[in-house]
Order: C-alpha cells, then structure tokens, then sequence
C-alpha cells in the first residue's frame, strides 16, 4: 500500500532545510562548504547531503535552476533552487499543478495580471512561503533596484507551463496584454 503525503506538508517539510540559519549572504548559502568542527560528517548512507558550493547550477537568460530531487515533467514530487538575477523575470504564464514557493533570499517579484508591466510588480521578502495555485496566471522574477532572489520551489510532476504571448507580436513586451497561445 503506497501512502500519499499531502503535498503541502510535503513542501513545507522539504522547505524548512532551504535556509541555513548561518548563512548571511547569497554567496555563502551559494559558496559553503562543510562547517569547520571537530565533529566529523554524518554517514551520507543515513544523511546525504549535497553543499551550497557543490549544487549545478544551469543558467541562461537571467534566471538559474537547481534540481535539487525529482523531476517535475515525471510522477511524483520535486524540489528546484531558482535565482533571478537583478533585473530579470519571466512573462504572464501558469502551470497545470500547484506549486509551493519559499523565499530563500533577495525578494522576490510577482504579478498576477495578464498585463505584462514590470513596474507594477509585487515584492515578496525572504522568509515568506507562497503557493502558485494552479492554471492561474502569473510571472515573476528580481528588480534590478533589489537585487537577486532565490527561491525554492517544491510541486508534484507531471507539470506543465503555458506561456502567454505579447497580444501584439510586433511591438515590445512591456506595456501589453497578454492572450493565450495560438492553438
């Protein structure tokens, strides 16, 4: 018999670890090794863990992704680490599943509206947890004026995104509406 953890508690779980409580800045919770003590390392065969400075990272377009367990495009629960670099953000988009989201660091950027204008977007501090309901629209990221967030975001697979697009493909992004996909 397969037990189904309620995914709620299953993310609040998987997010109470996201933020040391040593780390000062994002370069030590990127950057930090293990701690300097006289007590040695658990047996990894009990307690695996993987360092802030030994986590991939893959970048491109501002934003960077961790995978941290699972895989969100298969069955079951995943966990991923992204950074938005100062001045980056997606556009208005949703996903098929709900998705649990802790501020790690920085703050982090979120609209809900179809109207795509980065100006009129909401911070969230570090510390605070956020769920991402389901086919609901939204897009988010960091301001250059703050800096960059990480969050940690944890959601049950299979998902899949939906992108809008601009409602006028000939002009730029900022300032418009967006509709769904053509079909």
């Amino acid at each position: 018999m397969r037990l189904k953890i309620f995914p709620a508690f299953a993310a609040a779980a998987a997010m109470a670890v996201a933020a040391p409580a040593l780390a000062e800045t994002q370069a030590q919770l990127l950057n930090q090794g293990p701690p300097k003590t006289s007590q040695p390392v658990p047996d990894p065969s009990h307690i695996p863990m993987v360092f802030g400075k030994d986590i991939p990272w893959k970048c491109g377009n501002g934003e960077c992704s961790a995978k941290l367990f699972g895989d969100s495009s298969k069955p079951g629960i995943y966990g991923v680490l992204i950074k938005w670099e100062p001045g980056h953000n997606s556009q208005p988009h949703f996903h098929s599943t709900d998705r649990y989201v802790y501020v790690v660091s920085g703050s982090w950027w979120v609209s809900s509206s179809t109207h795509y204008d980065p100006g009129k977007m909401y911070p969230i501090p570090a510390g605070t947890f956020v769920t991402d309901i389901k086919n609901t629209i939204h897009w988010d990221g960091a301001k250059a004026e703050t800096g960059p967030c990480i969050i940690m975001l944890v959601g049950e697979g299979p998902m899949t995104s939906t992108r809008y697009v601009p409602k006028d493909a000939g002009k730029p992004p900022a300032g418009q509406d967006f509709v769904p996909p053509p079909k």
